[in-house]
């Protein structure tokens, strides 16, 4: 079954109280923060009601092994870097279909590359 990483892009101050406690379970607490899930409906259900706070997408075997260095002992997360040369063009508070850096993406393995 493939991974899912999803990166907490936004922080969650002015947020509703529903979408904190989705981060919460899943976890992302501190911008630029990485977990890894499974690829289920629960899951993506959970991704779908916290997407204006983060980016997701599918990662490949090369990126999980990139990753496992950054992982943080006794931490269910990975501590990454803001990306070298920022995100995209329309920053962090638009959709990736308008040009920004939140919701699902197909190239997440470009994106944790910048960030490790």
């Amino acid at each position: 079954m493939s991974k899912i990483a999803a990166i907490l892009i936004r922080g969650q101050v002015g947020s509703k109280q529903e979408v904190k406690d989705t981060l919460k379970m899943l976890n992302l607490q501190r911008k630029n923060n990485l977990i890894l899930l499974e690829d289920n409906p629960v899951n993506k259900g959970m991704l779908n009601k916290v997407r204006d706070y983060t980016t997701y997408g599918e990662v490949t075997e090369e990126t999980l092994k990139l990753l496992e260095k950054r992982k943080k002992e006794g931490k269910k997360y990975y501590a990454l870097n803001p990306p070298r040369g920022g995100f995209e063009r329309k920053g962090i508070k638009q959709p990736k279909t308008k040009g920004g850096a939140l919701g699902p993406r197909t190239d997440m393995d470009k994106l944790i590359s910048k960030m490790v």
